[in-house]
């Protein structure tokens, strides 16, 4: 079994959802008592959202790069940035280490494509649905279409994640605010909904939702744990 580098703490209430399900993953396929084997290096989510509120992604990419190098030098064969926000320098982490980054976006799309959808609506942080790192993943390498909630929507989505979920507050009207939100993107043509946040699988489950949803956090786990078991 190849050992799975992590990233976490942004925030750790999602990275102990990718502890949970990378080791019940390994289990399920080897049986008991397997577990995962795991190096994580889980940083303070205050000065990682103190960054990203001032604009400094460059801080934040020598940041992450510093830490991959450290995960790489304890031996871990692949490495997760357990947040969807933080791939924007994704291709900058990749850059300067030698084992296998594994993307959040291409497991998604991987998904999707893999249930026939041409188009599909996206959720997650401003620095997600508004930026063009995690559209244009999808759309640059697979037939998918994304959009996004319109401006009043996204400003919603951005407070729940960062004054709610990423402190494990789990409010039943933000979770009909979401509903809503998913309603709005299914009457401008989804066919499905990427939960482009590890947070948000916390709040939304499939039940709450009419179109399927993409759950990254567990797309991300499963993907890694194909990887180690190969």
């Amino acid at each position: 079994m190849k050992t799975i580098g992590l990233i976490g703490g942004m925030s750790w209430e999602s990275t102990a959802d990718y502890y949970k399900i990378l080791n019940r993953e390994v289990k399920a396929r080897l049986g008991e008592p397997h577990s995962a084997k795991i190096i994580m290096h889980s940083v303070d989510f205050a000065e990682i959202e103190k960054l990203q509120s001032a604009g400094d992604w460059d801080k934040l990419t020598k940041k992450m790069i510093n830490i991959a190098q450290k995960i790489e030098s304890a031996k871990a064969d692949i490495i997760l940035i357990c947040a969807n926000t933080m791939h924007q320098m994704a291709a900058e982490v990749q850059a300067n280490i030698k084992i296998p980054l594994l993307h959040i976006a291409d497991t998604a799309a991987e998904k999707i494509e893999a249930e026939s959808l041409k188009k599909v609506g996206l959720l997650g942080t401003k620095y997600v649905m508004e930026g063009s790192f995690y559209k244009n993943k999808i759309e640059d390498n697979y037939d998918i279409e994304v959009i996004i909630p319109d401006s009043k929507n996204r400003e919603d989505v951005h407070r729940i994640i960062y004054q709610e979920l990423v402190s494990g507050i789990f409010k039943n009207e933000s979770r009909l605010r979401f509903i809503e939100i998913i309603e709005s993107l299914k009457e401008k043509g989804a066919e499905g909904i990427i939960l482009g946040c590890t947070e948000i699988p916390l709040l939304i489950k499939a039940k709450d939702s009419s179109l399927p949803i993409f759950n990254t956090t567990e797309l991300h786990a499963k993907k890694a744990v194909q990887f180690a078991l190969d």
